[in-house]
């Protein structure tokens, strides 16, 4: 093995070690940069290893940078936070609570199949996980513990529909992995709108049938209006605007009358316009939304100058190609090699956050299935479903604090990893439903643009 090798390895390494240490993932992966190219510069310059990173090398990080910040794509990350951030306040999902629950009450396991619905329509409006748990929890999780329901079920449920926001479209994770593969956000937002709705219709599924072969986890609430005309304008009402709302975000894409980038600029304006309508709207509110939109922006572009510096000082070292020959060299063939991809990314979620993996792993790994000659679009929506689980899965699954933050004293951690499990479960079906069926995944981007 070569010293290039060996120093990828250990730039590798050395990240992973000192995450859980609990140093910052921007100045972690950016200080590693800087260490190991100057590590190798000093050998070049002092024991003629030539390991070929010099100081005209490195200043390529600056260009990187400066392209990475010329992106028009990445405009739209502050638009879309900013529109989750919104639609958080507007009122929007108390009122879908109020009304769905009505509707969904009578049946048994109404109520989290209600909490999953406003799950799914919350994540193609906002796209923001920490807010979709946090506002599921604070409205759900009373209701259903005060009608019995097993515990295990209802934080199950809104820790699974709450990270929905992370694959269903407007994604802030596809705008990232867009950015980072120099794909066409449009084709990604396209191509994961059928997997989540699977995802979410796979929830729903399992509630309906754990609730009909055991009844008491999730009794019928006694207290449920009948279904009438008023219920049914009640739904109406709720559920209109935020269904608009997606209407002129992902409808401008799908049919070409707006980049993602001048769609997400419309969410924003629509999500301030129903905090408007809604009456929540005020100078409190804006500045809270603007100040966690600067916050939350300014994480992410942080991550990805770190990144970005650690990515191409590893790619000096020859890491790109290490990876590709390590991968190439277990000979699984073209499907097992996207299996084996898949189940590193799913340990990897027990350990690391969604950005992490995107960042470091995913160019990593892309350009190797996509020499295998498969559809880069399917890949990267397969990566993504896999991703998801790590939201859900312990110890570092965000979902889970998210919940735990704001759940009652009585809601323990073991309630939340055994309510999970089913549903981490349940994602693995759905990332095995888009590996085998590709056209879930290729057919709407086709139609879309008459391929």
């Amino acid at each position: 093995m070569e010293i290039n090798d060996i120093l990828a390895i250990l730039m590798f390494c050395s990240f992973i070690v000192l995450l859980f240490f609990g140093f910052p993932v921007a100045w972690t992966l950016g200080g590693i940069a800087m260490i190991f190219a100057a590590i190798s510069i000093i050998s070049d310059t002092y024991f003629d290893t030539f390991i070929g990173i010099d100081w005209n090398y490195v200043s390529l990080i600056v260009n990187d940078l400066w392209n990475t910040m010329q992106n028009w794509v990445l405009v739209a990350l502050p638009m879309f936070i900013f529109m989750g951030l919104m639609l958080d306040r507007s009122g929007i999902a108390e009122q879908m609570m109020e009304s769905f629950t009505q509707l969904f009450g009578r049946i048994r396991g109404g109520l989290a199949v209600t909490i999953t619905v406003i799950g799914i329509l919350l994540a193609a409006s906002t796209g923001i996980i920490g807010a979709s748990v946090v506002l599921l929890t604070l409205l759900g999780l009373p209701i259903m513990l005060k009608n019995n329901y097993q515990k295990e079920l209802a934080v199950g449920t809104i820790c699974s529909a709450g990270t929905l926001g992370i694959l269903i479209p407007p994604s802030i994770m596809l705008v990232i992995m867009a950015d980072r593969l120099s794909m066409s956000v449009g084709d990604l937002f396209l191509g994961a709108v059928f997997p989540g709705l699977a995802l979410g219709g796979l929830y729903v599924g399992y509630i309906l049938l754990v609730s009909l072969l055991r009844p008491s986890v999730a009794p019928l609430p006694e207290d449920t209006p009948t279904l009438n005309a008023k219920v049914l304008m009640g739904v109406l009402r709720a559920a209109v605007p935020p269904a608009l709302l997606i209407l002129a975000v992902l409808g401008t894409i799908f049919f070409g009358v707006a980049t993602p980038t001048e769609a997400s600029g419309v969410g924003a304006f629509g999500a301030t316009m129903l905090a408007w309508w809604n009456k929540r709207l005020n100078l409190g509110v804006w500045r809270e939304v603007v100040r966690q939109t600067t916050t939350t922006t300014a994480f992410i572009f942080g991550i990805l100058v770190g990144a970005s510096a650690f990515a191409i000082v590893l790619r000096g070292l020859g890491g790109d190609e290490l990876i590709e020959t390590s991968i190439l060299a277990l000979d699984l063939g073209p499907n097992g090699t996207v299996i084996g991809v898949l189940a590193v990314i799913f340990l990897l979620g027990f350990v690391l956050d969604w950005i992490q993996i995107i960042l470091i792993v995913l160019p990593l790994v892309a350009p190797v299935i996509a020499n295998f000659g498969f559809d880069l679009v399917w890949f990267t929506v397969l990566f993504a479903v896999a991703l998801q689980t790590s939201f859900l899965t312990p110890p570092v699954g965000f979902a889970l604090f998210y919940l735990k933050g704001v759940a009652p004293p009585e809601i323990t951690v073991r309630h939340i990893y055994r309510g999970v499990a089913p549903f981490i479960v349940l994602q693995l079906i759905g990332l095995t439903i888009v590996f085998l069926w590709h056209g879930i995944v290729t057919w709407l981007p086709r139609q879309a643009y008459g391929q």
